[in-house]
């Protein structure tokens, strides 16, 4: 027997739109199954205190299952049913024994996100050693998205972000939390009969990390590359502590070497830089202004274009340049008006080939410097 339906995990964000879920989504909805389970666990001891632990067949007796999936930001419609095996055949409508545990806990569950979401304790709804499950519930989720939680029975509607789920695992008794993470940096450490390596940020330090089979050949590559500053950007999941501070690598998706001058890496290094960094003059560059025009190199400069060489400029800007002998290529990058100023000089004439202003936010500017690039970089092929 299959109730029409559970709980509705509505999954919010642009990766979301069209009803699409990404498969390390799908991680975090089978993580709230088990989840619920060990809180309608808690849910029986808690109402039968007599019992050390809960029935035999408790879990075996119900069984959560993801029924439809609806039109929109994407719904997974999460019902609950029973198994085969352990309903009578002679009574097929049979009540399911321990149903009402499921509910009450989804029901707690629920609380303690919105507990979470709007900065009260969310311990007041779950026990620590249940709240340790969202570590795992929500770990894909990135900047800007949220599982929206609702179910027949309350009327709140929960919302799972980055912030609450970090609040949910700080209230547990864990001493760490887990979440996804994209980083740059070297491999000055390998150990091939542990299978481990020690990733370097590009700040210089250090944390540990697990080295899966398919990325072997890769951190190797980047191990001897080490002298020459062979750089890999790495997509995985790191751990943090109650600090905030990544302590470790736990699981790496995806690993590639990169660039000499990839624009991340390059970014990156200027993110340390203070007032005064240039002989007690020269502006900080705004963190907001790098995070911006690292996307929108990203997103916008073609892949196949060669990478620019970048660095600070003295009133808190970046200066990307192009060389091919006698021609430079650059611009002058204001982060905050999101202008810049192009030029194309000639050495051997010791001219200036013409500027233009370029106005950042608007595609076709990005398209028409690309093309000087292009033209450039494909006259000395």
């Amino acid at each position: 027997m299959l109730n029409d339906e559970f709980l509705r995990p509505r999954l919010c964000g642009a990766r979301f739109e069209g009803g699409a879920i990404p498969l390390d989504v799908l991680g975090d909805i089978r993580a709230l199954g088990l989840m619920l389970v060990e809180v309608a666990k808690w849910v029986f001891l808690q109402e039968n205190p007599g019992r050390q632990r809960s029935p035999k067949g408790f879990t075996e007796s119900v069984e959560l299952v993801l029924i439809r999936i609806e039109d929109g930001s994407a719904v997974p419609v999460i019902g609950i049913g029973s198994s085969l095996a352990q309903r009578p055949l002679a009574s097929p409508q049979v009540p399911f024994p321990h149903q009402r545990y499921f509910e009450a806990g989804r029901d707690r569950v629920v609380s303690a996100i919105v507990a979470a979401d709007t900065g009260d304790p969310p311990d007041e709804h779950l026990p620590q050693k249940c709240l340790s499950h969202f570590d795992r519930v929500g770990r894909s989720l990135r900047d800007g998205e949220a599982i929206e939680l609702s179910s027949p029975s309350a009327p709140e509607v929960a919302r799972l972000t980055r912030d609450s789920r970090r609040a949910l695992v700080l209230a547990s008794a864990r001493k760490d939390w887990t979440e996804p993470v994209q980083l740059r940096g070297l491999v000055p450490e390998a150990d091939q009969e542990k299978r481990t390596f020690s990733f370097q940020l590009l700040g210089g330090r250090r944390v540990p990390s697990p080295m899966p089979d398919e990325h072997v050949e890769s951190i190797l590559e980047a191990f001897n590359g080490y002298s020459s500053q062979t750089k890999v950007l790495l997509d995985g999941i790191g751990r943090w502590n109650r600090q905030q501070r990544l302590v470790g690598i736990v699981d790496i998706r995806h690993l590639a070497l990169l660039d000499p001058l990839d624009v991340g890496s390059q970014l990156e290094e200027f993110r340390g830089l203070k007032d005064g960094w240039l002989d007690g003059g020269g502006s900080a560059p705004l963190a907001s202004g790098l995070d911006w025009l690292e996307e929108q190199f990203g997103g916008r400069y073609p892949d196949e274009l060669p990478l620019p060489y970048l660095c600070p400029t003295e009133e808190g800007g970046v200066h990307a340049e192009w060389s091919y002998p006698p021609l430079e290529l650059g611009m002058e990058i204001d982060l905050v008006e999101r202008k810049a100023v192009w030029y194309g000089l000639n050495l051997a004439s010791d001219g200036t080939d013409g500027t233009r202003e370029l106005d950042l936010t608007d595609e076709q500017e990005w398209a028409w410097f690309a093309e000087q690039v292009r033209a450039v970089s494909d006259t000395e092929r």
